[in-house]
């Protein structure tokens, strides 16, 4: 007998939701075959062709005369020229009546509540029957049948939007969810494709009908609900296999927002299945596999307890070793493999902005796998990533999880960021960075090194070792890294100054209209500044002005290098805006939410000491 779920099985393409097909273009129908009343095509052509063969010899050369104009058709029913058939015309005719009925119904309120109705009496009915007939599926098919296409229709509330409150007003969301743990997986796994259709970012929604329809669904239990059915799914199984695709598109668009990654993040479930998942065995990297590690980089960048717990599973360790084979190779471009590694590093990147994630990451010799990725360069994709982790790790630890991309600047200051800086010269890391620096890198991978530098400048101890290494780094072979460093200085300060007459010209078109900058106009020029350069400009300033204080000789290089371009002033300068925009920073937030962190706090400080020197 036929299994009750294989009747269900129905393939669907991952990640699309189900439109309505296109019209038919009329030069098809023109050129589609005469049908007559009993459907029978084949005999059509085949009399057709047996008529031309008979006429063939009595038919007289050039074109047919038209037919009579008192009845406009030929004998055999079509008119003049068209190849259209009466029965084709009359098929056309009643497809346009109902195409016309179908766009008289309204989608609304009504709608909705005669649809609920609909479906909640499609489950009870199934339900009554499963119960009556549990050992017969074949008497109780028809319903579960009639069921999963209810289930199915109400994708099109993702198009309207405005329907979502009263659809979680009407109970039918909590109905929606309850099917997730349906004994038929099939229409589960309907279910749960529909609930990642209306939650999908791409809907229309407004952020209230968004928080009504998220809220229903989670008071329903849908995260229990979720976890139950990643246990039960076997994604050996194409159904669901998208079952699970579905299902972890849901916890993707739950992530985007903070509350409901920490809700996430806090079930004890959850957050495990996504790590065992994102590191599950496979011939070759799957579609959900990369799917689970990218939802993992969303929440850790979203919700600090999900970093926390991230760290208490151990996942620094488990995703170094994850990474480990792709120090010497890359993985295949523009494949889901190759963004599965991406999530990975983003992943560590935001562990390692916190202190727990930086002693975690010395303790599995996160640094070692780094620099060996680094020193190689038989990876080139590993090799950026590998100095944008470094560069994070260095930094300041921060308390909240913070974006992936880009360098860290923001946190609080603590032993960690200096324990990291005194392993990585340990661990023999000077060669292989000073290396990579002197060789022409791209845009990011330069700003990372410079956050590299400026990050053990500040925290290696005065007077030790590791710091008197690193110094005589920048000594070494004729200065030939201060030139370097100087090179890059000069390029920065012509990029960023550039945009920064571009703001001042925008600034007086503004001010003489009368109108305010206001906060949004700032924000938008500093992410300006940044883009052509800003951090890289303050970091290569801020290693400057350090080897200046530290070394003689190194200043007089420095001296004779900026000597034309406005010499130690133009440092000095860039680092006096830095404070400006700290002592802004920490005013806002003073005036918002009560003052500034430790971090900026001691930022300010440094930059004070080292702007003495350049006077």
């Amino acid at each position: 007998m036929t299994s009750v779920d294989d009747i269900f099985k129905r393939p669907s393409a991952l990640g699309q939701k189900r439109k309505l097909e296109a019209p038919k273009d009329p030069n098809e129908l023109y050129k589609s075959v005469k049908v007559d009343q009993n459907g029978d095509a084949r005999n059509n052509l085949q009399a057709t062709a047996q008529e031309e063969e008979d006429d063939d010899d009595d038919t007289a050369a050039g074109p047919e005369l038209p037919p009579d104009e008192a009845d406009g058709e030929d004998e055999e029913g079509r008119f003049f020229g068209g190849g259209i058939t009466k029965d084709t015309v009359q098929m056309m005719d009643f497809v346009d009546e109902q195409d016309q009925g179908l766009k008289a119904e309204k989608i609304d309120a009504s709608w909705l509540r005669k649809t609920a109705l609909n479906f909640e009496k499609k489950i009870t009915k199934n339900a009554e029957l499963r119960a009556k007939f549990e050992g017969e599926p074949q008497k109780f098919m028809g319903s579960e049948a009639d069921l999963d296409e209810s289930v199915k229709a109400l994708s099109i509330l993702s198009e309207h939007p405005d329907l979502y409150s009263e659809f979680a007003r009407l109970g039918c969301l909590n109905s929606l969810v309850s099917l997730l743990s349906h004994e038929n997986t099939d229409v589960a796994i309907d279910a749960i494709q529909i609930i990642d259709e209306l939650t999908d970012e791409d809907v229309d929604a407004s952020q209230p009908q968004w928080d009504a329809l998220v809220s229903a669904l989670l008071e329903a239990d849908l995260l229990n609900l979720l976890h139950q059915n990643s246990c039960r799914l076997d994604e050996s199984l194409e159904s669901d296999r998208t079952g699970i695709y579905h299902m972890l598109g849901i916890l993707e668009s739950l992530s985007s927002n903070s509350v409901h990654a920490t809700t996430i993040s806090a079930h004890p479930d959850l957050l495990p299945w996504l790590l065992t998942r994102s590191l599950a065995t496979e011939p070759s990297v799957t579609q959900n596999k990369q799917y689970a590690t990218e939802i993992l980089a969303i929440l850790l960048q979203t919700s600090p307890q999900a970093t926390t717990r991230f760290l208490d599973l151990e996942g620094t360790d488990t995703y170094l070793q994850a990474l480990a084979p792709y120090r010497k190779r890359d993985p295949t471009r523009g494949t889901e493999e190759e963004e599965f590694v991406e999530n990975l590093f983003a992943c560590l990147t935001c562990a390692v902005d916190t202190r727990t994630g930086k002693t975690s990451f010395l303790k599995a010799e996160g640094p070692e796998l780094c620099l060996i990725m680094i020193r190689e360069g038989k990876a080139k994709l590993s090799r950026p990533r590998a100095l944008r982790l470094l560069d994070h790790l260095l930094s300041s630890s921060n308390s909240n999880s913070s974006s992936s991309s880009g360098s860290s600047s923001s946190g609080s200051s603590g032993p960690e960021a200096s324990q990291a800086a005194s392993h990585l010269i340990e661990a023999a890391a000077l060669k292989p960075l000073f290396s990579t620096f002197m060789k022409k890198q791209d845009a990011s991978s330069t700003e990372h090194l410079l956050g590299i530098f400026a990050s053990l400048l500040r925290h290696l101890p005065a007077e030790s070792a590791p710091r008197i290494r690193l110094l005589g780094k920048f000594i070494e072979k004729d200065y030939e890294k201060i030139a370097r460093l100087l090179h890059l200085r000069t390029e920065y300060a012509a990029r960023v100054g550039a945009v920064d007459r571009e703001i001042a010209a925008e600034r007086k078109a503004l001010e003489a209209r009368g109108e305010e900058v206001d906060e949004d106009v700032t924000d938008a020029w500093l992410s300006r500044r940044l883009d052509g350069g800003l951090f890289a400009l303050q970091a290569a300033d801020v290693c400057l002005a350090w080897l200046v204080a530290e070394d003689d000789g190194a200043a007089g290089r420095i001296r004779s290098g900026l000597e034309g371009n406005g010499g130690l002033g133009v440092v000095r300068r860039t680092l006096e805006g830095w404070v400006r925009d700290i002592e802004e920073g920490e005013k806002a937030k003073a005036s918002g939410e009560g003052g500034g962190g430790g971090e900026e706090s001691e930022v300010r400080e440094m930059l004070g000491t080292l702007i003495g020197f350049l006077r």
